[in-house]
């Protein structure tokens, strides 16, 4: 009974982790490209120099410390969302989400190998891959069932809304 009632809550929480994973894929790309259009390509040798020059315990600040300037950046976009600001507030945050999941997926690229050299980092690494694995595995089905139900081109329920919704797009078109 618990199981059934908590399974929305954890196909929540993996669209959540989904989306987070599918940030970090296409943001880093952009990051890439940024890097390369600005004279960023320097920095990120040097920044790669140096943290081969640091133990792994180091490294971790260093890929911890540029998420320390993007906290009050978000706290700034809640304060907006707070005083009903709302294109300001969700603006605001959606910036400073892209742009901390941006900076962390350059930040990650550059210390990926000296963090894995942390056993327990890696154990978290393979946690978080696992989780994304099993998160895929439980919307995967939701997202064909929605695909199927869009394509409406089968027989049953998804037919007759696709009907009922082009029904009621003709008789508003018509009331004008």
């Amino acid at each position: 009974m618990l199981r059934r009632l908590l399974q929305p809550v954890w196909v929540l929480l993996a669209i959540i982790f989904l989306i987070e994973a599918w940030l970090w894929d296409h943001l880093e790309p952009i990051v890439a490209r940024v890097v390369a259009a600005i004279p960023l390509a320097r920095f990120k040798q040097w920044l790669s120099d140096r943290v081969d020059a640091l133990s792994p315990s180091m490294t971790l600040i260093i890929f911890a410390v540029p998420i320390i300037p993007l906290f009050p950046l978000k706290l700034v976009g809640l304060w907006l969302l707070a005083h009903e600001y709302w294109f300001s507030g969700v603006s605001t945050f959606l910036f400073a989400k892209m742009l901390g999941v941006g900076v962390t997926a350059f930040v990650f690229d550059v210390t990926r190998d000296k963090l894995l050299e942390m056993h327990w980092f890696e154990r978290i690494y393979e946690l978080v891959l696992k989780v994304r694995a099993k998160a895929h595995e439980m919307v995967d089905p939701i997202k064909r069932r929605i695909r199927e139900l869009i394509a409406g081109n089968g027989e049953g329920w998804s037919s007759r809304t696709l009907r009922l919704i082009q029904r009621f797009r003709k008789s508003v078109h018509e009331a004008r």
